[in-house]
């Protein structure tokens, strides 16, 4: 089965998406990932007014298969989180570009954003 990839998203090598408006990224984790993880059964806790850089993690995610860290595609604080998934995080598996997301950052350094992938890119990166 293909993932879905959406085309207006950045997208990073970690499998975490990022959608830009303004200053401000709504991230969250890709189809690939989400399916490739199998049944999300917890999300640890996201911390609002956290300080990241860019590959700190965010959250850590565990499903009946693993447990994997999430990532932050781009540096910036936290300022808002999806308190839903933690909640219930099969939203997560259910939709991963939409109720899904995890964490809205104001960014630091938006040109950090020349870094990640396209979804054309992230396409072909998937392939590999």
């Amino acid at each position: 089965m293909s993932s879905k990839i959406i085309e207006e998203l950045y997208y990073s090598k970690n499998d975490e998406w990022i959608k830009v408006e303004n200053d401000i990224g709504t991230i969250g984790i890709t189809d690939y990932a989400q399916d490739q993880l199998g049944d999300i059964v917890y999300v640890e806790e996201i911390k609002k007014g956290t300080n990241l850089n860019k590959g700190d993690v965010i959250s850590t995610v565990e499903s009946v298969k693993a447990v994997s860290d999430v990532y932050s595609p781009i540096s910036g604080e936290i300022i808002e989180v999806n308190q839903d998934i933690i909640d219930d995080p099969s939203i997560i598996n259910k939709d991963p570009f939409g109720k899904g997301w995890f964490a809205k950052i104001k960014m630091d350094k938006p040109e950090e954003l020349d870094e990640l992938m396209s979804a054309s890119e992230y396409s072909e990166y998937r392939k590999e």
